[in-house]
């Protein structure tokens, strides 16, 4: 499953709260794409997802907006 969290419009802590709640309920297989323009969520979010193992790319989409497509096992992406 492709979960999708558009988070453009909020501030931290919000994003970083309802992507861990999110990232609860994936499984090994699933996928999360986030969209961030917050520059706390874009510093924190990073980290967490390095701290708790998950794989993620991250591109930016405008200017300031980065997008991070994160996996739940250690796979290359």
């Amino acid at each position: 499953m492709i979960y999708e969290y558009d988070a453009r419009s909020e501030k931290c802590p919000v994003p970083l709260v309802q992507l861990r709640l999110l990232l609860k309920k994936m499984s090994d297989s699933d996928f999360c794409l986030l969209k961030i323009s917050d520059q706390g969520s874009i510093q924190d979010i990073p980290k967490l997802l390095t701290k708790q193992g998950y794989t993620y790319k991250q591109s930016w989409l405008e200017k300031n907006t980065l997008e991070l497509f994160i996996h739940k096992a250690n796979l290359s992406l």
